[in-house]
């Protein structure tokens, strides 16, 4: 089998003109082509006149030896590679002790997944709800302002990134093809099969539900065991700083030699039970900010030019970066093209906001974080400090909306302009329970302010009316990334803590769906490792 890359295609292209393009790119008959499959779309938006569909496709010939002789010097022809995953361990009939995984977030189900499939039986604990019921929690807030602090958008089956635009690509280097391995799980639970071929796949909230279901019910199968709203409030270490077990909130002590730590994002409690617990963490950079709501319509026109609606290329992103004069970086994070912004309070008395779409990405708006980058010289009180820096600007987001769980909002031009805004325009948010119109000055340090201030007309100029009057900004984005890193070693254990397997987000070792199932996947197989000896 062949691959052959870089195969570009106009938007409108009869479908045996893939097969007629490897015949070209080959150099060969029809009669020496045997088959002809797609392994990757994507398309170049570039110059809107001229939109090329790009295609890497997988072939296979006859006298394949000799084709790969002759195309020697092709960079965009070479053998298909084998991306198929290689279990690297089976566990022992005699297991004494299951493995524990803390969280049932993306990082957490793989985790879960690769050690059932490979034998070890693993016990996930999480401190939230199974998916359904987490919903309908989620929804009590965004619909009648009630927040449960142990089950909303943070907490719960499916982790954070169930209440997302269901991005499954990342930038992570993957070596050994693990993102493959994860999205073909996916499409097992039912993902639409296209998220294999499409260069920049997502799936949605609903489809994310059944799916996350369907992956329970494969680790139970296999003999995983689930344990919901059970939140650990202690680590067992004996003298040796060896990890024996955990102790949950109902007081029972679950013995384990390896924890698997995929907690999010957003577990401060956890967080502050680590650092008491002498396990090694250090402060790192995040981010904060705002969302961004425009027409779709006004992005799509942008990026697409005329092909704007057409279904191939669906509703339009973008990813925008400004280097402000006051030395902050600025950019547009997880874009939701044709989504919702959503309330993704874990605490009471704040107010976060995230964004949101449907497999369709067909509501009105478009919806992106713009958000600010700081460090630990922004937070220097200590490793849990980035905490405590969040928790300051939700809670005067909180205050800035009405003390409702309102969020407050402000338009672009106003933003701009300095003013408080007092009522909205032509763009409608889409932010429930509610939005106050106000001045989000007070919701972000003034660096972070200036900095906004500065690159939204910047963006203007590469997105026509990305600053538009009526655009509206909503606040805040705080949970872009983990404030603490809890540092591991070659064996994916913590620095200090055997046994101690920190994941994922939270951990701060992934930045999203994908990126967090490829980081269960090399945990599973440390943790494997480790019980193997």
């Amino acid at each position: 089998m062949l691959r052959l890359t870089e195969i570009k295609l106009t938007l409108d292209h009869p479908p045996e003109a893939i097969a007629a393009a490897a015949l070209a790119r080959l150099k060969i008959p029809a009669s020496d082509l045997i088959s002809c499959t797609i392994f990757r779309r994507a398309h170049d938006a570039r110059k809107k006149s001229a939109i090329m569909l790009i295609y890497s496709l997988d072939v296979e010939v006859k006298n394949e030896a000799e084709l790969l002789k002759r195309c020697a010097d092709d960079a965009h022809i070479k053998p298909t590679p084998n991306i198929d995953y290689q279990f690297v361990a089976h566990a022992p009939k005699n297991l004494e002790k299951r493995p524990i995984i803390i969280g049932a977030g993306p990082c957490g189900l793989f985790a879960a997944l690769l050690l059932a499939q490979m034998g070890f039986r693993p016990i996930i604990l999480d401190r939230g709800k199974i998916v359904r019921e987490r919903t309908k929690d989620t929804w009590k807030l965004w619909r009648e302002s009630k927040l449960n602090p142990e089950s909303n958008v943070q907490y719960g089956e499916g982790g954070a990134g169930t209440f997302s635009d269901g991005k499954l690509y990342s930038q992570v280097k993957d070596p050994r093809h693990l993102g493959r391995k994860v999205l073909t799980e996916f499409v097992k639970a039912e993902a639409p099969p296209e998220i294999l071929v499409e260069a920049h796949p997502h799936i949605g909230t609903f489809r994310l539900v059944k799916m996350v279901e369907n992956m329970r019910r494969t680790i139970e199968e296999l003999g995983g065991e689930y344990r919901f709203e059970s939140r650990v409030t202690d680590l067992d270490i004996d003298e040796n700083r060896q990890i024996r077990g955990v102790m949950l909130a109902n007081g029972e002590h679950i013995e384990a030699d390896q924890v698997v730590l995929a907690i999010g994002h957003s577990a401060r409690d956890t967080f502050e039970m680590l650092e008491n617990r002498g396990v090694y963490i250090e402060a790192k950079p995040f981010s904060v900010g705002f969302r961004i709501e425009h027409p779709q319509s006004l992005i799509d026109i942008a990026r697409f030019g005329a092909a704007a609606g057409n279904p191939i290329l669906g509703a339009a992103d973008y990813k925008l970066v400004h280097h402000a004069s006051n030395g902050r970086d600025v950019y547009s994070f997880c874009m939701c093209p044709g989504g919702t912004v959503v309330a993704a309070a874990s605490e009471a008395g704040r107010v976060v906001t995230n964004g949101m779409s449907q497999y369709s990405r067909a509501k009105r708006n478009a919806n992106a974080g713009i958000v600010v980058g700081i460090t630990p010289a922004d937070y220097p009180e200590g490793v849990l400090a980035g905490v405590d820096f969040q928790r300051k600007w939700e809670s005067a987001a909180f205050i800035a909306g009405g003390r409702t769980y309102a969020a407050p909002a402000q338009l672009v031009g106003d933003f701009l302009a300095g003013v408080p805004s007092t009522n909205l325009g032509t763009v409608i948010p889409s932010y429930k329970p509610a939005v106050t119109p106000t001045d989000l000055s007070s919701c972000l340090p003034d660096y972070a302010i200036e900095a906004i201030r500065e690159a939204l007309p910047a963006f203007g100029k590469q997105i026509k009316g990305f600053d538009m009057m009526d655009a509206v900004l909503t606040g805040v984005e705080t949970r872009t990334s983990s404030p603490i890193r809890i540092k591991r070693d070659e064996t994916f254990q913590s620095l200090n803590t055997k046994g101690l397997f920190p994941a994922g987000e939270g951990a701060g070792y992934a930045g999203g769906i994908l990126s967090a199932g490829i980081d269960g996947i090399k945990i599973a197989e440390a943790v494997a490792q480790s019980i193997l000896g």
